[in-house]
């Protein structure tokens, strides 16, 4: 979706795009059968750098079957609710209808005994607590055990699947658009389709946010920022997690993906014409006297002009000039036209209220990486839907290149479900690489493929997930490995490995172990949500790795819709693997029989 913004780098002579880092194709990994859940038996995939010779000294080993280690923060009552939780999560009409259930329940009990309920149960399994102050004792809890936080502030809104519907379409169109039926050469998988309006759709494991107006954006941007100095307060080295759809109206990030798409595409018709159409993207260098269109006035204006900087796509590399009152975003939304040889706006016109929503945006994004930097935070841009992940990925990669030249503040999310998921990861390592700033990712396997493949499948464009859950597991095992080879070739790579995932752990273990690569680093993270898979999350910060846990926070009526998600993740997760059950199970049963009964955490 992006790489153009290294595959055109530009000096007089040619277009140069190369990796300096090889890295070896893994060999096929066994295949298993998909139970169709969240979590599943992961395939084991062999090494790819078996001819290292590195030194198997200190090399570390972790057990997951230890339940004693595995949950000594947690008293019985603890592990008891877990049990319980989990088992509510496998009844089928429980999940299905939980919402009208919660509701139920709080017309019966009344909200004061509704309340304490849910914090007996769900809200006590998977929220941390209502306000920054709640939530301090248990983020002080999970650190003396080795686990850090990553703060998440989950409230959203509980609309009707009609207002959803009405919000997006009214923030996605532009004035240009709803003038007139046809805005010339805009791509149907770029602009709003009501019967998918409502993005909550299919989507169980992350919040969704719905543009109202500037006022709402500014506010959102406010809880973003008690976050982020929640978790400068609670922590020295926390992480908290921002969405580029909570600051401002979503037009933009749908015309910045296209515009993006577009580039990227005339950079592959660029490299066919020279017969460079099949070697590795990064591989791929143009010679700017042989291309073949426009003249050389426009292919200089293409190129080197002000349109397009070293990055060789929309001149996007001086971040503050974006961000002052100066520049006109609409400018920035040019395409290239092949067949005239001239670059030419996407939409016909931007009135100037959206040029000011546009700019507004990106100042909020601007606001939250200073707080981030100021509070010694490190901040985590999640993915969303394909038709905006372009420009969110893009925007992501410019607040890298500002604010992580010392050291990585601002890491961007991948989602290997996605086919395009390498090429993203190698190119921003590349171009990370050539200007010399410290590249920052979390890997997670995605979100939305339900809704994204539906989507495709129904208004007519390709499919961008992976074929199968096999094919998504490579791709992640492929991801990781690149950036850990980037870690062992230059230590300013960082990633956080985001997985409820064993085998991926250990996957992750076992390269670290044969790169050399120390825990006390603090290269590699580990992330998993809280309330589930403490089995990986402990032993793993008790041996001195750097594990985070996603903690969600907010009052409990208005996290009901996250904690709605939980149970029907947990659902998928709970059928598809009787492990974490069982494991709280045994070690109940360990410490009854050890005189245990009244166990308490000592820390």
């Amino acid at each position: 979706s992006i790489h153009t913004k290294v595959c055109l780098r530009v000096t007089p002579s040619l277009v140069i795009c190369r990796s300096t880092v090889a890295s070896t194709k893994s060999q096929e990994e066994k295949e298993q059968p998909i139970d169709g859940c969240t979590v599943v038996e992961a395939v084991q995939v062999e090494l790819i750098s078996q001819t290292k010779t590195k030194s198997q000294l200190n090399k570390i080993h972790i057990d997951f079957d230890n339940t004693k280690e595995a949950y000594r923060s947690k008293g019985n009552i603890e592990l008891l609710r877990s049990l319980l939780v989990f088992k509510l999560c496998t009844i089928d009409v429980l999940v299905e209808k939980n919402k009208e259930l919660m509701e139920l329940t709080k017309k019966v009990l009344g909200q004061w005994m509704f309340e304490k309920l849910m914090k007996m149960t769900f809200y006590g399994q998977f929220v941390a607590g209502e306000d920054h102050k709640a939530i301090r004792p248990l983020i002080q809890k999970n650190q003396a055990f080795g686990v850090g936080a990553v703060l998440d502030y989950s409230v959203e809104e509980d609309l009707t699947q009609e207002e959803a519907e009405k919000k997006e379409m009214d923030s996605c169109v532009s004035e240009a658009e709803k003038e007139g039926p046809d805005s010339g050469h805009r791509e149907k998988k770029y602009k709003a389709h009501r019967q998918f309006g409502d993005r909550r759709g299919g989507v169980i494991s992350a919040r969704t946010y719905f543009y109202a107006d500037e006022a709402k954006c500014d506010s959102q941007m406010e809880t973003f920022i008690n976050c982020i100095q929640a978790s400068g307060g609670a922590s020295a080295d926390g992480f908290s997690a921002i969405k580029l759809t909570a600051l401002g109206r979503p037009q933009f990030l749908l015309q910045f993906s296209e515009v993006l798409v577009k580039w990227r595409r005339f950079f592959n018709f660029l490299a066919a014409k020279q017969g460079k159409a099949e070697m590795m993207v990064l591989e791929q260098k143009l010679d700017l006297t042989d291309l073949g269109v426009g003249s050389k006035d426009d292919i200089e204006n293409w190129f080197i002009g002000e349109k397009l900087g070293l990055s060789g796509t929309i001149d996007l590399l001086d971040w503050n000039s974006l961000i002052n009152d100066t520049t006109k975003i609409s400018n920035l939304l040019m395409v290239p036209n092949l067949e005239t040889g001239h670059l030419e706006p996407l939409l016909n016109r931007f009135t100037a209220e959206e040029e000011r929503q546009m700019k507004r945006m990106l100042q909020r994004v601007d606001i939250l990486a200073k707080y981030a930097v100021e509070n010694g935070v490190r901040l985590m841009v999640d993915a969303e839907q394909t038709y905006f992940q372009p420009a969110i990925s893009r925007l992501t990669l410019e607040m890298q290149r500002k604010f992580n030249r010392e050291k990585p503040i601002i890491f961007n999310t991948y989602q290997c479900y996605l086919k395009e998921a390498y090429d993203n990861v190698t190119v921003d390592v590349e171009l990370s690489r050539r200007e010399g700033w410290y590249f920052g990712a979390k890997l997670v396997r995605g979100a939305y493929m339900y809704q994204e493949r539906a989507r495709a499948k129904e208004i007519g464009y390709e499919d961008p997930i992976n074929p199968d859950y096999e094919a998504t597991n490579r791709m992640y095992h492929k991801c990781l490995e690149y950036v850990l080879e980037e870690i062992e070739h230059s230590r300013k790579a960082n990633i956080m490995v985001a997985t409820h995932n064993e085998d991926t752990v250990n996957f992750t273990l076992e390269k670290m172990n044969e790169m050399g690569l120390s825990p006390t680093e603090n290269k590699v993270y580990f992330g998993q949500l809280l309330g589930m898979c403490d089995q990986i999350s402990f032993p793993l910060g008790q041996a001195g790795f750097p594990v985070y846990k996603y903690v969600p926070y907010g009052p409990v009526n208005e996290v009901i819709p996250y904690l709605s998600r939980r149970a029907q993740e947990n659902r998928g997760f709970m059928k598809g693997s009787q492990r974490e059950r069982s494991l709280l199970w045994k070690e109940l049963k360990r410490r009854v029989l050890c005189g245990q009964i009244f166990y308490k955490p000592v820390y």
